[in-house]
């Protein structure tokens, strides 16, 4: 509850200060963040970011295929889990069906 009323006093202060900074200083603000977006060296970067995420993303894509090679997720859940499959190789090997132990 002190966390609450702590981040509500909080947050009306910086209401107040905003409210008294007033449009002018929003302008300001404005332009200036926009002035940053829409320099060249700050378009280039974000290109270079871009470009170097969407490489990494299909690195990342291509392995995680390689190892779990899941083509839905119906797939995945049919999927045996380790005891499951150690279940099935013991009860192959005992010469029974699956289910019979149980009648």
């Amino acid at each position: 509850m002190r966390y609450r009323i702590t981040f509500v006093a909080g947050l009306a202060v910086g209401y107040v200060l905003g409210a008294r900074a007033g449009k002018a200083r929003y302008e300001q603000i404005a332009r200036t963040a926009r002035r940053i977006a829409d320099s060249p060296a700050v378009q280039e970067t974000a290109g270079l970011v871009g470009a170097q995420v969407s490489n990494a993303t299909k690195t990342v894509w291509t392995k995680i295929n390689e190892r779990v090679p899941v083509t839905s997720l119906r797939d995945f859940l049919a999927r045996p889990t380790p005891e499951e499959e150690a279940e099935v190789r013991r009860t192959e090997l005992n010469g029974r069906a699956l289910g019979d132990e149980y009648h």
